[in-house]
C-alpha cells in the first residue's frame, strides 16, 4: 500500500478469493467484530458473570459459530439493557433446564422471572377430574356368606 508515493504497508500475496487483514490497521473496538474474535467475544461475555460466559460458549458451539455471533451481541445488550446480575440469574436458569435460547431469556427479562422456579408439567392422572366419584362410593361392607355342602342340599329334597 501506498500514500503520495510513500510505502506505507505491505501484506503478504494471497491466492485468489484470500484476504489478509492485519488487526492493527483496525479501530481497536471494531476489531472483534471485523475479525470474528469468538474467544474475545466469550470473554466479554464471561467478564459479566459466569453463567453469562458458559451461555455464549453453548450458543457459539456450532460448526459455523460466526453465524450465531448476533445472538451473543443480543445477550450483550440484555446485560446492557437489564443489568449483569439479573441476566446473570437468567442465564443460571436457562442453563439449569438446559434451555439455549436468548429469546426466552430476553422474555423472562421482561417478564421479570428470571429468579421464580419454573412450573414443571404435572404428571397425567395425578389430578381429580369433573366427574369422579368419592373412593368411599367404591367400598363394599362384606357380608357373611353362608356355605351350603353338597350332603345337606340333598336331605332338604
Amino acid at each position: 500500500m501506498t500514500r503520495s508515493g510513500t510505502l506505507v504497508k505491505v501484506h503478504p500475496r494471497q491466492p485468489a478469493g484470500g484476504r489478509s487483514t492485519d488487526r492493527g490497521d483496525l479501530p481497536e473496538h471494531k476489531a472483534g467484530y471485523a475479525l470474528r474474535d469468538l474467544a474475545a467475544l466469550i470473554a466479554a461475555c464471561a467478564a459479566h458473570g459466569p453463567n453469562i460466559g458458559i451461555y455464549a460458549e453453548r450458543i457459539l458451539d456450532d460448526p459455523l459459530p460466526w453465524t450465531r455471533m448476533r445472538t451473543v451481541y443480543r445477550l450483550l445488550g440484555l446485560v446492557r439493557r437489564y443489568g449483569a446480575q439479573r441476566v446473570e440469574a437468567a442465564c443460571s436458569l436457562s442453563l439449569d433446564l438446559d434451555v439455549v435460547s436468548v429469546t426466552k431469556i430476553a422474555s423472562m427479562l421482561e417478564r421479570a422471572t428470571e429468579t421464580c422456579a419454573p412450573a414443571l408439567p404435572r404428571a397425567v392422572g395425578q389430578e381429580a377430574t369433573r366427574f369422579s366419584r368419592d373412593p368411599s362410593e367404591f367400598s363394599s361392607t362384606p357380608t357373611p356368606l353362608t356355605v351350603i355342602s353338597h350332603s345337606e342340599s340333598e336331605e332338604t329334597r
